[in-house]
């Protein structure tokens, strides 16, 4: 990827500034995002290359699925998946929305959305520092790497703008797929609020990236195929564990001197 002009820094920034949200175009190559789909295939069907399994109790099947599946941390399961977690273009516009000087990923989940249009296949409206605000604090944010091609068909996710300044509302649910319900209580909370959504339709290798406190879902896919993405937590060296903490006591953590488990993606 070449080297992003001051221009192009700024414009992006003020984006994401204003709307807490920002979509980069696709930035992955092609052959890598081929060997990504058939390792996804592999650790899927409970194939790890690096004999780490992902965290929590992952799905492990030949039959493809039939509700959402969410695998955290599947870049410790195969060299692969690291390689596209810790691509240098995601690091890249990470810094350049930012303005940070350094990029740490986190935590990383592989996402699978399957067709047919079922509920159990949304993600509910949520911030992503509902699930994150007992362990860590700071600046931390999320890059989206579709690995399929995500149609407005395929359930796509959705920012709501400017949701990132309502501030913590803890009235998400990612595990809900009762949307509607979800919305209103959300708007409860936000003290009245304009809701305006924007669905992030990307082609394969293309990112968006979101704020911790942008309020985002997404409904069932009603394409014929599944949709595949990565979601990718990132932090910057304003963030850390709250105080009182440890890595080890979050599920989903690791150290972050562990480069395989938190790789350094950029830094200037």
């Amino acid at each position: 990827m070449p080297a992003l002009s001051d221009q192009e820094k700024a414009a992006a920034a003020a984006q994401y500034e204003r709307d807490g949200f920002f979509i980069a175009p696709p930035v992955i190559p092609a052959d890598l995002l081929a060997r990504v789909r058939l390792r996804i295939a592999a650790v899927y069907a409970g194939e790890y290359e690096t004999g780490l399994a992902p965290v929590g109790n992952p799905h492990c099947s030949r039959e493809p699925p039939t509700s959402l599946v969410k695998l955290d941390n599947a870049h410790r399961s195969d060299r692969t998946i690291l390689e596209l977690v810790s691509h240098p273009a995601i690091g890249q516009w990470a810094a350049a929305l930012t303005g940070a000087r350094m990029i740490q990923v986190f935590a990383s989940q592989l996402l699978i959305k399957p067709p047919g249009g079922q509920d159990t296949g949304s993600v509910g409206w949520h911030q992503d520092q509902e699930y994150w605000d007992s362990a860590l604090e700071g600046e931390l944010f999320t890059a989206w790497v579709a690995i399929s091609d995500v149609t407005a068909e395929s359930g796509p996710m959705r920012f709501v703008l400017g949701s990132h300044h309502w501030g913590l509302l803890k009235a998400g649910d990612f595990f809900s797929g009762k949307l509607e319900a979800l919305k209103q209580r959300i708007l409860e909370k936000s003290g009245g609020h304009a809701w305006r959504e924007s669905a992030a339709v990307l082609a394969p290798g293309a990112l968006s990236f979101h704020h911790r406190l942008t309020v985002h879902g997404s409904g069932p896919n009603v394409a014929a195929g599944p949709r595949v993405s990565f979601a990718i937590h990132l932090r910057t060296e304003k963030s850390g564990l709250r105080a009182g903490t440890r890595w080890q006591d979050a599920g989903y953590l690791h150290d972050f001197n562990d480069p395989v488990g938190s790789p350094v993606i950029h830094r200037a």
